[in-house]
């Protein structure tokens, strides 16, 4: 572990919801939930208002709602969500060529590989302009953690929420981390908490005093080791820059669950030629060919048939998932189906495609990926998301407040607008349509325009 506080984790505030309400002037200071809106829905985003009222990422939309009836629900706008990460993680690659992106929000950097810190006060520094180009580049805060080490500097971005900056003095770990739960640590979740609770160990210092054979009688050799090391502050993992991705795979949960034995059929075939499309959008091929059903009781299935050599081919990939249904029982119905590729390789072997014919490749060019189920709607309403962009030819640009019975409601307003104006229409108004995202700054600023921070992006002495 390093001897100054130079890897810098940042984590964006309540992203998702974050963008929502800087695009969106009537939710500022608002509760806004983002995630899927049907029945069986899942929270990706809750604002801090709505955080107030127990809502967080992962619950149920149906107890979102119910906790929080007040609050904007959302579906997500993720090709925006990710034109945004973009830039925030152009500016973490000016301070080093080591980022280590691990979400659309979220990374770690080498703040020494680049140059930007080598020491307690550029480090502060570096880490103080990040935030301030950050804002001055999206309108959007992050939280900031400087630490020797990944484990520690996260942790210190974690104290810092939200828009904060917490930087952890070497020395100091041990006592930061004492009194900590176990939970804390990477790799310790809920069952491994669990059995250490069940040892008497709650904190990290009572982790360390339990000492190495013990952790490693408990949970074993690999996992007792890591853990012990990491209870003393010792983490040794590097900034990567480029994470080998190591499977490509789709998946849909459904509203209702499917018994049509037929209709399961065809969206395997539906999810096999999406995953098609990711693999050949990456460069990439795969061996094996991944199958996960979920059934009616939650139980969750998987079965895998690994390939001659690697492929991208559709109809190969099409019918080794179906083969791999034939060994599935869906008596009772399916409420989750998904379709992975893995073994990947940036080739393909060539005499695979002989085992497939008939292949409609245009049906794998141009036609954009299917949303998630609970998104899918009727042709005429499909357009009216919850929260997605439209343009009126006499009212301008504004966003869906919600639709239903034939109506769509829509508020007027823009990034740079005050609160606006809210008007119903026809869901087949010929004068309302779909539109883009408009950006959040109006106006940004050069690199010579960014905050200036005395010495930061110098070289050290």
């Amino acid at each position: 572990m390093r001897s100054s506080p130079t890897i810098l984790h940042l984590d964006m505030d309540a992203f998702y919801a974050a963008v929502e309400q800087a695009s969106k002037p009537s939710l500022r200071g608002k509760a806004v939930v983002v995630g899927g809106l049907g029945p069986r829905g899942v929270v990706a985003t809750a604002s801090y208002e709505a955080r107030v009222f127990g809502v967080h990422s992962a619950m149920p939309m149906g107890q979102a709602r119910r906790l929080a009836p007040h609050a904007a629900y959302l579906v997500p706008r993720f090709a925006f969500y990710r034109s945004i990460s973009e830039q925030v993680m152009g500016l973490l690659r000016d301070l080093s060529p080591l980022v280590e992106p691990l979400s659309l929000d979220e990374a770690f950097v080498d703040l020494e590989a680049g140059g930007a810190a080598w020491d307690e006060g550029s480090a502060r520094l570096a880490g103080t302009k990040l935030r301030a180009d950050i804002r001055a580049v999206t309108g959007l805060t992050g939280s900031v953690g400087l630490a020797a080490s990944k484990m520690l500097a996260k942790i210190a971005s974690e104290r810092a929420k939200p828009d904060g900056l917490v930087l952890i003095e070497p020395g100091t770990e041990r006592a930061l981390l004492g009194p900590l739960p176990v939970r804390t640590l990477p790799g310790v979740g809920p069952a491994t908490g669990d059995h250490l609770r069940r040892a008497g160990i709650h904190t990290v210092e009572e982790l360390a005093e339990a000492g190495e054979a013990e952790l490693v009688r408990l949970l074993g050799k690999a996992h007792g080791h890591a853990l012990y090391a990491m209870a003393l502050a010792r983490d040794e993992r590097s900034v990567v820059a480029e994470r080998e991705t190591k499977s490509v795979s789709v998946e849909d949960t459904y509203d209702v669950d499917i018994h049509d034995r037929v209709r399961v059929g065809t969206e395997v075939r539906r999810l096999a030629d999406r995953c098609v499309r990711r693999l050949r959008g990456a460069g990439l091929s795969g061996r094996t060919i991944v199958l996960k059903v979920r059934r009616y009781d939650f139980s969750t299935l998987t079965r895998s048939e690994t390939l001659r050599g690697p492929t991208d081919d559709p109809a190969v990939i099409r019918e080794a998932a179906a083969r791999l249904l034939e060994s599935v029982d869906t008596t009772g119905g399916v409420r989750l189906l998904g379709v992975g590729v893995s073994g990947l390789a940036a080739y393909t072997q060539e005499d695979l495609f002989a085992q497939a014919a008939g292949v409609d490749e245009d049906a794998l060019g141009e036609e954009p990926e299917a949303a998630p189920a609970e998104e899918r709607q009727s042709p005429a309403e499909r357009r009216w998301s919850a929260g997605h962009d439209v343009r009126h030819a006499a009212h301008g640009h504004g966003w869906v407040q919600g639709s239903g019975l034939g109506r769509v409601t829509v508020r007027f307003e823009t990034p740079d607008s005050g609160p606006g104006r809210v008007k119903t229409f026809r869901i087949d108004d010929p004068d309302l349509e779909p539109a883009e995202p408009l950006p959040l700054v109006t106006r940004r600023p050069g690199r010579s325009e960014r905050a200036e921070v005395g010495g930061v992006g110098s070289a050290g002495p």
